[in-house]
């Protein structure tokens, strides 16, 4: 898990940096292509890699790259207005929704505490946006990161689902297929040729998403969403590390109290979960 959301990070920074010159489609597309053409040319080496290829599960596969599109639009276009801390801060609701998700659906009941806990943690991510808000700041970027939490959100829920389907090459193949048929057309009619080395930059996004979607994947296999969830706050040490090194961004005051906050609650419903 930590792992996945390390890679997480590092393919936000470089779609940050790639989404002042390219249209989101493109980036995702070539992005998904990438993933297709690794996992391709791994089973033609290795016939059978990753396991099963069909599943018995289509329409929840589908469901998942619809959520899977979704949360990398989000990000995409938020991050084009703010700094990765601050978008993260509305992607730290995502333990919260996860948890309600794997209550609602899967019957992953957590204790009542864990409910409130996730309000406070709502209330931090407010502290942290109201500066903004109320100077006129990017609503909209808002907007998006919540898409891409509430897209994400479902994607962690649907592996939760799907943990008894063995392999990894089918996640890889119902991940990226769908996207490149639905996001193609988009990818062509608004293409800007790459220049230089972005060429490499997009074919690594390839890389960061689909190393990341295994480790995802492989951890909700052994632990349940209410325990994995939380890990995701580890984030914010990659997102103020690399909004500094990149851009020399730092976050404001607000944005620290309200990461606080956050992080508290969360560390508060861990607890509430080990009654």
């Amino acid at each position: 898990m930590l792992a996945a959301l390390g890679l997480f990070a590092v393919l936000d920074a470089n779609s940050k940096l790639l989404s002042g010159g390219y249209p989101v489609a493109q980036v995702l597309v070539i992005r998904q292509l990438v993933m297709l053409a690794l996992l391709l040319g791994a089973r033609a080496l290795r016939p059978g890699l990753g396991g099963s290829l069909g599943t018995a599960h289509p329409w929840l596969h589908l469901l998942r790259a619809a959520a899977m599109m979704g949360s990398g639009i989000g990000f995409f276009m938020a991050l084009r207005e703010i700094p990765m801390a601050e978008g993260y801060l509305v992607y730290f609701t995502a333990p919260f929704l996860t948890m309600a998700m794997a209550a609602l659906l899967l019957g992953e009941m957590p204790p009542r505490a864990v409910w409130l806990w996730s309000a406070v943690g709502f209330l931090g991510v407010l502290v942290a946006m109201a500066p903004g808000l109320q100077s006129g700041g990017p609503l909209r970027a808002y907007a998006y990161a919540m898409l891409g939490t509430i897209s994400y959100a479902t994607v962690l829920t649907i592996n939760r689902k799907l943990r008894q389907e063995a392999g990894v090459a089918r996640l890889i193949l119902w991940s990226a297929l769908p996207g490149v048929l639905v996001l193609a057309p988009f990818a062509w009619t608004g293409w800007v040729p790459p220049a230089g080395l972005d060429w490499a930059a997009l074919a690594a996004n390839g890389v960061f998403a689909g190393t990341s979607t295994i480790c995802l994947a492989l951890a909700f296999r052994y632990a349940n969403a209410a325990r994995l969830a939380p890990l995701e706050f580890s984030a914010l040490v990659w997102a103020v590390g690399l909004d500094a090194a990149i851009w020399g961004t730092w976050p404001t005051p607000a944005t620290l109290l309200g990461a606080s906050i956050v992080v508290g609650a969360c560390i508060m419903s861990q607890r509430a979960l080990k009654t």
